[in-house]
Order: structure tokens, then C-alpha cells, then sequence
């Protein structure tokens, strides 16, 4: 089913070549909702071409995120990293427990280098992820 947009606002290029935007869409049945607008976007609920040809120039333009706003992202993702990956196992005393040192110790080596993600050389422009354990 594909939902008709007729009106956007507020779009902004998130991309330098300006491929991809967050914009307002004015969604039949939702009222005014956030989307954002990728051009490999498969779903076709909604007519990315459509949406483009909709915000034609008006858009703010690209603004290359700042140091600053980079390591909020990252530390943001390392924290759902934690949250969803390693909490469930280390504070959870059953599972540790039925682990074994080896494993254990991946963990613990895992956990250490996501809170360690922000001491490496190249923080905050690029970063490399530790492997979780399997």
C-alpha cells in the first residue's frame, strides 16, 4: 500500500551530497510526522521520488557534525552496546556463573574495550568496535 504525501516541511540535508533528508511529512492518517528521506530505502510505503521532487531546494543545508556532536553518537551507541549486549550477561550472577573463566574473560576484555572506545587515537572521527564474544 502506498501512502500519498502532499505536503513537507522543515527538511534538512543530512548528507553532503544531499541525497538524504530528515523532513516533516504530513502523513494522511498520522498528521505531521518526522521521516527520513534514503535513497536506499526499499520500502516504497511512501514515494522517496515523490518526497524529493515535494522539497525540491527548500532545505537547510548539510552541516558536517562537530567533534563534539560525534562523540555524543558514539558514546550513545557504545551505551546501547552495554546495555543490550554485555548488561544481560555480567549482571546477571547465572549466567556469569555457568560461563566458565575463558568466556568470562571475553566478556570482561569485550566491556573494557567498548568503555575504552574513547581513549583510542582517532576518537572521535573514527573508531574501531571490538568483536563481541560468541
Amino acid at each position: 500500500m502506498t501512502v500519498t504525501i502532499t505536503q513537507v516541511r522543515n527538511a534538512k540535508s543530512i548528507k553532503a551530497d544531499n541525497t538524504c533528508f530528515d523532513v516533516e511529512i504530513n502523513h494522511p492518517q498520522y498528521g505531521w510526522i518526522p521521516y527520513t528521506l534514503l535513497p536506499e530505502d526499499t520500502d516504497n510505503t511512501i514515494n522517496n521520488d515523490s518526497l524529493i521532487a515535494l522539497i525540491g531546494s527548500d532545505y537547510a543545508a548539510y552541516t558536517a557534525p562537530t567533534d563534539a556532536e560525534k562523540a555524543a553518537l558514539i558514546r550513545m551507541l557504545r551505551a546501547d552496546r552495554l546495555i543490550d549486549e554485555v548488561d544481560p550477561i555480567v549482571s546477571n550472577p547465572l549466567l556469569w556463573s555457568d560461563l566458565g573463566t575463558s568466556k568470562q574473560n571475553e566478556w570482561t576484555a569485550y566491556r573494557t574495550a567498548l568503555l575504552d572506545i574513547t581513549a583510542q587515537g582517532t576518537f572521535p572521527n573514527s573508531v574501531s568496535w571490538p568483536t563481541k564474544p560468541s
